[in-house]
């Protein structure tokens, strides 16, 4: 039994292999160059709010710089953050594109312990990311909207709902390519 499974694993992996070379490498799907705009050095500040609804809001600052990984599938983003009553931050994040749903996607894990996954669309120079995410238990939606503003600037603003009907808004901010 364990050489009629061995010999059936080779024969899969070779018929793969045989049907990889005959493609040719993969290429990035055309979509990826609407992200190289996100490629560099960034700034950003801005205000969130660090508490319930009402929570009067904190000052934030970012430093980030963004790179093709190798094969210019995934844009690698690392970024440091000084949050106003939560101290340093770091985050790395890693955009992409989905061909088959036809949406962006973000992955981030950051060293406060949280990670985070949102997928975006486009219309016209406004990218909408929607996420599920989780604060102290509860569940909401969460709505970031970045309106591009020219090549080295955008604006942002991140909302959360319960409902995904009601939203508020629990940061806003502007970046700027260095």
């Amino acid at each position: 039994m364990r050489r009629i499974s061995l010999g059936l694993f080779f024969a899969i992996l070779f018929a793969t292999a045989s049907l990889y070379a005959q493609m040719g490498p993969p290429t990035p799907a055309p979509e990826l160059k609407k992200l190289d705009f996100m490629a560099g050095d960034w700034t950003a500040a801005g205000t969130y709010v660090p508490g319930p609804p009402g929570t009067p809001p904190a000052k934030f600052t970012t430093t980030s710089h963004g790179e093709w990984m190798q094969g210019n599938f995934f844009l690698v983003i690392h970024s440091d953050s000084d949050m106003e009553g939560m101290g340093k931050m770091n985050d790395i994040a890693v955009l992409g594109y989905d061909a088959d749903k036809k949406v962006y996607t973000y992955s981030d894990f950051s060293s406060s312990g949280q990670s985070d996954v949102s997928t975006a669309t486009i219309d016209g120079d406004t990218w909408t990311w929607l996420s599920d995410e989780h604060f102290g238990g509860m569940a909401f939606k969460g709505r970031m909207t970045m309106k591009v503003l020219s090549p080295t600037s955008y604006t942002m603003k991140f909302e959360l709902s319960q409902d995904g009907a009601s939203w508020f808004t629990a940061m806003e901010g502007k970046a700027t390519k260095k």
